[in-house]
């Protein structure tokens, strides 16, 4: 199997992992409960993890899968894995129950903690975001002709166009927009700020709250192939497979932006003195 069939059979398994969403978002009451870390969990989240292990496997590769609703496992039992699947069923689960439309499916492929090949699904209005690494990014809108993407440059006096999170926005967050000068500012929810950066309607995405390896893995494929970084502030690009699972704190933004690199680096130096 190529890199263009093995992509055509993921985003159809992302598309089904769609449908169960959408049947759910669909219903009068959307029933949700908590995990242990009352983080909220719907059917719908649990349905599309079971739509995607399932189409994951079908594929016969052998490859093992992580996805956030099976990831109680410990890394011994992982650590010897040097490609794998690593999937958020519903990423924006608060947004889907705000019915914003907000939330995504991520579905991507690691090899050697690096995401090769991701695939991030926007059930609402019908957006798929794909990419390997070997050729480039694309965004296909109501299944029509796919687009290839790139990440935009900040040019000399452009205000930046930033990103940040509808849930989490903090006080470190708020002053690390001041240190950029001219900027305007958008709020999404979901992998979404990824993949804004990644198609150029964003220049800078910085995350100083928690987020989980399966939330970026996916949008992290994109980015790469579209010619962007998401890094530590040191510019560490992100690692998957960690003995814990969290992200450190990270910046989506062009490869070769030191301006913004420049800016994360001395908030993040400012630590929680700010």
């Amino acid at each position: 199997m190529d890199d263009a069939q093995l992509m055509a059979k993921v985003v159809a398994v992302a598309r089904s992992a769609s449908d169960v969403i959408l049947e759910v978002y669909r219903r009068a009451d959307i029933k949700v409960s908590n995990k242990s870390d009352r983080s909220p969990l719907t059917l719908a989240d649990l349905a599309a993890d079971r739509v995607i292990r399932d189409g994951l496997a079908a594929l016969d590769l052998g490859y093992p899968i992580l996805t956030e609703e099976t990831a109680e496992m410990a890394y011994d039992q992982r650590q010897g894995w040097q490609k794998f699947w690593l999937v958020d069923p519903l990423d924006g689960t608060k947004e889907f129950i705000n019915r914003n439309g907000e939330f995504t499916i991520n579905i991507a492929l690691v090899e050697h903690g690096m995401p090769v090949l991701g695939v991030v699904y926007v059930p609402i209005p019908d957006i798929c975001y794909y990419a390997t690494i070997a050729s480039g990014a694309y965004i296909q809108r109501e299944r029509q002709s796919s687009n290839r993407i790139n990440v935009k440059e900040l040019l000399p006096g452009e205000a930046v166009r930033v990103v940040i999170s509808r849930s989490h926005v903090d006080r470190r967050t708020e002053t690390m927009l001041d240190y950029l000068g001219q900027y305007t500012c958008v709020s999404m929810g979901s992998s979404l700020k990824l993949c804004a950066v990644a198609e150029g309607s964003a220049h800078f995405y910085p995350r100083l709250g928690p987020t989980m390896e399966w939330d970026t893995a996916a949008a992290h494929a994109v980015v790469l192939a579209a010619g962007g970084r998401v890094c530590d502030a040191a510019g560490n690009e992100l690692r998957y497979n960690k003995p814990d699972l969290h992200n450190p704190e990270f910046f989506v933004l062009p490869k070769d932006s030191e301006i913004l690199l420049n800016v994360a680096k001395q908030c993040s130096a400012l630590g929680e003195n700010i």
